[in-house]
C-alpha cells in the first residue's frame, strides 16, 4: 500500500501537487484531501478520471476540521500542506498536530511542482491576497501585445464545480463562462481578461493545460491566486507587496517564499499608503530580496459617474477573497466612495443574510464593507438578498466582475474599476522591455 498520505488543501494547489508528485507513485497512498477557505468543496471526491489508475474509486475530500480525527483513526504516515495565504503560525499549528499524532509533515517545493514550458513565462504573484495581481497581469499582456507577442493567460486553479469536466478550461468569450457555470469568484478573475480580448486557461490538470496553452501562445502569463507560487517555472517572476499590510510579506505562507525568489518586486498602492508604510516594505525588500528590481505602482481607480456618489449613503461591495482570507478591511470601492464625497458608508452587517452572516462572524475585522462572496448558488442568493436589504442610496461595486449582470439588485449601482499605474521609475515597461523584445525576436514577431 505504500506510505499513507493526507493532503491539506483548498481545491487548487493540493490537486496540482497530487497530480505531479503522488498520482503515479505506488510508494505512497493518498487517503484523503482536506478542504478549507472555499465552501462546498468537502463532501465530494477527486474523481477517478483525474486521480488515475491507482485510485479507481477516486479520493474523498473532507473538511479540514476532521483532520485530528483522521490522524487518530487511521495510520497516517505523511501530512502534506498544500494551500496558500496562511500565517506561518497557522502552518505550524497544522505541523504540530501532524507530528503529535505520529505523522511526518511536508511542504513541497518548486523543483517538484513547477512545470517547464516551451514558451517564455512571466508569472505574477504576491505576498498576500488582494495586492493587485490581476491588474498587473493585464498590464503585462498589453505590453507584450505592443511588441507583437501573443500572450495567453493561465490562471491559478479555481475548480469549484465538476472537477472531471473542469480538468482543462479555455475561456475566450463570456459564453465559455456560461458553459462552465462559473461562480462569481471565477468570473471576477476571467471577465477583465476576456474584456481585453485575451484567452485564459484554468482547471485542474496543469500538465494538460500547459500543452494546450503554449500551443497558441508566444508568451505565457501566469496569473497567480492568493499568494501561491507559480505552477510553471517562470523566466521572470513578478511579486506584489501591499504597504497597507507592511510586515505581512514576512509572516505569511508561501508569500515570503514568493518574495525570496522574486525577479521584480512591485510595491503596489503607493497612492493610498503612507510614506512610513512604503518605507517598511522597502526595508523588508532590502533584507529578504535585495537583488530584485523594485517598481513603485499605484491603483488607477475610476468610477463611472463620481458625481452620483457625492452626498449619498453608499454600500461598498469589495472583492470577497481579499477581505476574507486576505485580511483586508477595505478596497477600491471604499477609497472611491471617500474620494467622491459619499455622505456615509452604510454598515451592512445588520442586514447580512444566510452565509454572509457567518462570513462576518468568521471575519470580525470587517465593518462598513460587504464582501462579494459567491462560491456557489447559495452564496450568490445570500449576497443578492444582503445587498437588497441594506438601506442605501447607491451600491458601489469594486468587483472585477459586473455583479449587476449576475444579481437582481434593487438599488442604483455603479462600478469601480481599477488598473495598474506606474508611480515612478523604473516603470514596468522599462523593466520588461528587454525581455519582451528578445522573445518577440525569437518568435519572429514585430510590433
Amino acid at each position: 500500500m505504500g506510505r499513507s498520505v493526507i493532503i491539506l488543501g483548498a481545491a487548487g494547489r493540493d490537486f496540482h501537487n497530487f497530480n505531479l508528485v503522488f498520482r503515479e507513485d505506488p510508494s505512497h497512498r493518498v487517503l484523503a484531501f482536506t478542504a478549507t477557505q472555499i465552501p462546498a468543496i468537502a463532501g465530494r471526491r477527486y474523481p477517478p478520471r483525474l486521480a488515475g489508475p491507482l485510485y479507481p474509486e477516486g479520493i474523498p475530500i473532507m473538511e479540514e476540521s476532521e483532520l485530528d480525527a483522521l490522524l487518530r483513526n487511521q495510520a497516517v504516515d505523511l501530512v502534506v500542506f498544500a494551500y496558500s495565504d496562511v500565517s506561518h503560525q497557522e502552518v505550524m499549528h497544522r505541523a504540530s498536530l501532524a507530528l503529535a499524532r505520529g505523522a511526518d509533515f511536508l511542504l513541497l517545493g518548486a523543483r517538484r511542482t513547477q512545470l517547464a514550458a516551451e514558451r517564455p513565462v512571466v508569472s505574477v504573484g504576491a505576498v498576500r491576497t488582494g495586492c493587485g495581481k490581476s491588474a498587473v497581469t493585464r498590464k503585462v499582456c498589453a505590453l507584450a501585445r505592443a511588441r507583437g507577442l501573443r500572450p495567453v493567460v493561465v490562471r491559478h486553479p479555481m475548480p469549484y464545480g465538476d472537477l472531471a469536466r473542469q480538468a482543462v478550461q479555455r475561456f475566450a468569450a463570456y459564453a465559455d463562462m456560461e458553459a462552465m457555470e462559473c461562480t462569481i469568484e471565477e468570473r471576477e478573475e476571467y471577465e477583465p481578461l476576456l474584456d481585453e480580448g485575451l484567452v485564459v486557461y484554468a482547471g485542474v490538470d496543469y500538465q494538460a493545460i500547459l500543452r494546450r496553452a503554449q500551443a497558441e501562445a508566444d508568451l505565457l502569463v501566469w496569473d497567480g491566486g492568493n499568494n501561491d507560487l507559480p505552477f510553471f517555472r517562470p523566466d521572470v517572476h513578478l511579486v506584489l507587496l501591499d504597504p497597507h499590510r507592511a510586515g505581512h510579506e514576512r509572516r505569511y505562507y508561501p508569500g515570503e517564499s514568493n518574495l525570496l525568489c522574486a525577479d521584480v518586486a512591485i510595491i503596489a498602492k503607493t497612492d493610498s499608503a503612507t510614506p512610513a508604510q512604503i518605507a517598511a516594505v522597502r526595508e523588508s525588500l532590502a533584507r529578504l530580496r535585495p537583488e530584485a528590481e523594485v517598481i513603485l505602482a499605484a491603483s488607477a481607480i475610476e468610477v463611472e459617474r463620481p458625481e452620483a456618489v457625492c452626498g449619498k449613503r453608499v454600500l461598498v461591495v469589495e472583492d470577497g477573497p481579499s477581505l476574507t482570507h486576505g485580511g483586508m478591511s477595505f478596497g477600491a470601492a471604499t477609497l472611491a466612495a471617500r474620494r467622491a464625497g459619499a455622505a456615509q458608508l452604510v454598515d451592512p452587517r445588520p442586514y447580512a443574510q444566510g452565509t454572509l452572516r457567518q462570513a462576518y462572524a468568521d471575519h470580525p475585522h470587517l465593518e462598513r464593507v460587504l464582501p462579494a462572496l459567491g462560491y456557489g448558488e447559495e452564496q450568490m442568493r445570500d449576497l443578492e438578498a444582503s445587498i437588497n436589504a441594506v438601506p442605501c442610496d447607491l451600491v458601489l461595486f469594486a468587483t472585477p466582475s459586473d455583479l449587476s449582470r449576475l444579481l437582481a439588485i434593487r438599488h442604483p449601482c455603479l462600478r469601480v474599476r481599477y488598473g495598474y499605474a506606474d508611480a515612478g521609475h523604473p516603470t514596468l515597461d522599462e523593466v520588461l522591455a528587454p525581455r519582451l523584445r528578445q522573445w518577440a525576436s525569437a518568435a519572429g514577431r514585430a510590433p
